[in-house]
């Protein structure tokens, strides 16, 4: 008989994981709704000559992505309820290794396992949606090369990682949530040094931005926004992918500046430089520490709920599981998962916040709107992104605002009032 913890661990996951798949519905209908009632929008001010191919596109990553997320669901069900996974538990501490070696083969071994039931997902979405919508620049060698590499990394730093909060719990049984809350903060400051320096560079190769018109660029924009940093890069994403972006990482002495050779190339000078005024402003105005606080609070929660769940005997009871306490954190980490996620709405304001705020840091530093408001259509037609999410959708998924609503927000900066080749209808209320 399933016991009512178990029950509500299925509770948790399913219904969370059908709340989802009823906003992908909800969203997809809006949007298409919504394109169509905008359509002119979409082909003058976005620059897509075929709105049907942005919903076609937008259709087909939502389905693939949820089908991926129920495939998982399923089978974390599968193991944990049926008792297969007490049984593996029960197996590892049979091998007589020590608990920590224990931990961290199950880690292991969990993560092999997602990397490869995700192989068929991840090559359908690689060779199939993105090339068949202009998107794929990706080799199958290179491919290949990406899954081993990553694989190789997730293995070395889960098994780390993990390993040293299980030693944690190990050496300090009474004070390890508060020891082992301290080793994740830690590492996550470690990796904001550690990632553009070891870790992208083994997938991307990052060119030093030192002379000529970009660089140029670049300089005028940090002496409006009073920056200074050397280390300014492009990074060869074209190789993979048409997608373009950019992105701010690192503090002190090693924070860099990263563009994107695809964004590079779509948009005008002005565009990139608000584009890099807007990730500037991560930095001048605190961001990236107030969203590190705001995870630390989390791993905080989550770390205290494992305490409760590790002492009490209801989990070992529940899912038949053996006395160790690694085993009792990957049940307890299957119930903060779907917990977080239905609280998303409340953790994405901070970044919202932020994203707006960026914004105006951007139309601030280039003394004008516009060129934010280019390349922000830009990015969404390049990228073929949806630019009307239903505000429900929004609030659980996105860490932005609609691409509509952050053009209305600099329009109304700059006193321009609406225009006329603005969105209309329900596009308009995003």
């Amino acid at each position: 008989m399933v016991s009512q913890a178990a029950l509500t661990l299925v509770v948790l996951l399913v219904g969370t994981e059908l709340l989802y798949t009823g906003l992908d519905v909800l969203n997809l209908r809006h949007g298409a709704r919504a394109v169509r009632e905008s359509e002119s929008w979409v082909r003058d001010s976005l620059g897509v000559d075929d709105p049907d191919a942005m919903l076609a596109y937008q259709r087909a990553k939502t389905t693939l992505s949820r089908a991926q997320s129920w495939l998982g669901v399923a089978l974390v069900l599968a193991v944990v309820v049926s008792g297969l996974f007490g049984d593996w538990v029960a197996t590892l501490a049979e091998t007589g290794l020590p608990t920590v070696a224990q931990g961290v083969s199950l880690l292991v071994a969990a993560v092999v396992a997602s990397r490869v039931l995700s192989v068929p997902f991840d090559l359908y979405e690689t060779f199939v949606v993105e090339e068949r919508f202009g998107f794929n620049n990706q080799t199958p060698a290179l491919w290949i090369r990406d899954f081993l590499v990553g694989t190789v990394l997730g293995v070395v730093f889960a098994g780390g990682l993990g390993g040293v909060v299980l030693l944690v719990i190990d050496r300090l049984p009474t004070l390890w949530p508060v020891a082992g809350w301290a080793v994740v903060v830690g590492f996550s400051l470690l990796m904001m040094v550690v990632y553009p320096r070891v870790i992208a560079p083994l997938f991307n190769d990052f060119e030093p931005i030192e002379s000529g018109p970009l660089r140029d660029s670049v300089d005028d924009v940090f002496d409006r926004a009073g920056f200074e940093c050397e280390q300014v890069y492009e990074m060869d994403a074209s190789k993979r992918s048409s997608h373009s972006n950019a992105y701010f990482v690192g503090f002190g002495r090693t924070k860099r500046v990263v563009l994107f050779d695809t964004l590079v190339d779509q948009m005008d000078r002005e565009s990139v430089q608000a584009v890099l005024a807007h990730e500037l402003a991560h930095w001048k105005r605190g961001h990236i520490w107030k969203q590190l606080g705001a995870s630390a609070v989390q791993m905080g929660l989550v770390f205290a709920f494992l305490w409760w769940v590790t002492t009490s005997q209801w989990v070992y009871a529940a899912f038949d599981l053996p006395e160790v306490t690694y085993a009792a954190l990957g049940v307890g980490l299957l119930y903060t998962g779907p917990l977080f996620s239905l609280v998303s709405p409340l953790t994405n304001k901070l970044s919202l916040a932020h994203e707006r705020e960026a914004d105006d840091f951007a139309a601030r530093t280039m003394g004008e709107t516009q060129s934010m408001a280019r390349a922000l259509t830009t990015l969404a037609g390049e990228n073929l992104s949806n630019p009307f999410p239903h505000p429900w959708y929004a609030a659980f998924h996105y860490s932005h605002p609609p691409i509509p609503e952050r053009i209305r927000r600099l329009r109304e900066r700059g006193g321009e009032g609406e225009s006329d080749d603005g969105p209309t209808g329900p596009a308009s209320s995003v």
